[in-house]
């Protein structure tokens, strides 16, 4: 089941928000003005947004460059199929702030430009909250406008990270998704329930990387479409996937 309009499916610049809040990143809204550049690759074994596969066959390779500046972050991403014939670009900015004591937030615009089957665009507004007060437990909210769905998807994640030594940290999440008219227009409300864990290691001062399984099960919003559609293959996904993060 595919949809005609994809996303980029694993948020990396709100991971780091994540990562950061717990203590294993240092460029969120705590960042220091001497981080510059960065650049990031990542591959993951399905195109898995919104608890949806949006690709027939394989996985997605993503690479992206970012600059930040007194926690203003601009960045380019590139994401390819590596077996169905799909490219999608990312440009966006954003901004990290901190509010409130252990509240951090990131406000951001994307651009969007899909390449594949058919040619599209999209323009998205997005925003994370995260608390970290709890070192072990760190919930976040995050919240995406798209303007040509003109609907909006909410993600409620909690994350759990564990230093198992100085170097390498284990964090086990939770994810529930709603979708308001972003993907479908047929229903409203609960889309999917994600769960996974994720392995992080870092290797210098400059190079962080980390490794995820993922398990996504499929509500009411999802049902509903594949039952207009009379899909009828299993609706629940698997995927795993690998990410590295080089700051200059």
């Amino acid at each position: 089941m595919q949809k005609l309009v994809t996303k980029l499916t694993y948020n990396y610049i709100g991971l780091l928000c994540i990562l950061g809040g717990s203590g294993l990143l240092s460029f969120t809204a705590q960042a220091q003005s001497e981080i510059d550049f960065s650049l990031d690759l990542a591959w993951d074994s399905q195109y898995i947004s919104e608890g949806r596969n949006n690709l027939d066959d394989g996985g997605i390779a993503w690479a992206m460059a970012s600059i930040n500046q007194d926690n203003l972050i601009i960045y380019a991403a590139l994401g390819r199929g590596d077996q169905s014939h799909y490219i999608e670009w990312n440009f966006g900015v954003e901004y990290a702030l901190i509010f409130a004591e252990n509240f951090e937030a990131i406000l951001g615009y994307q651009r969007l430009e899909f390449y594949g089957a058919e040619r599209a665009s999209d323009n998205e507004l997005f925003s994370t909250l995260t608390y970290s007060g709890v070192e072990w437990l760190i919930p976040a909210i995050s919240y995406t406008y798209s303007t040509e769905a003109a609907g909006y998807f909410i993600e409620v994640s909690l994350h759990s990270p564990w230093e198992i030594t100085d170097n390498l940290t284990v964090t086990p999440y939770v994810l529930q998704g709603f979708d308001f008219n972003y993907v479908t227009e047929e229903h409203n409300g609960a889309n999917h329930f994600q769960f996974g864990l994720e392995l992080g290691y870092q290797f210098t001062d400059n190079i962080y990387a980390m490794a995820h399984v993922n398990h996504s099960i499929a509500l009411d919003d999802i049902k509903q479409q594949a039952k207009n559609e009379q899909f009828e293959d299993d609706l629940d996904q698997t995927y795993a996937g690998v990410f590295i993060n080089w700051q200059f």
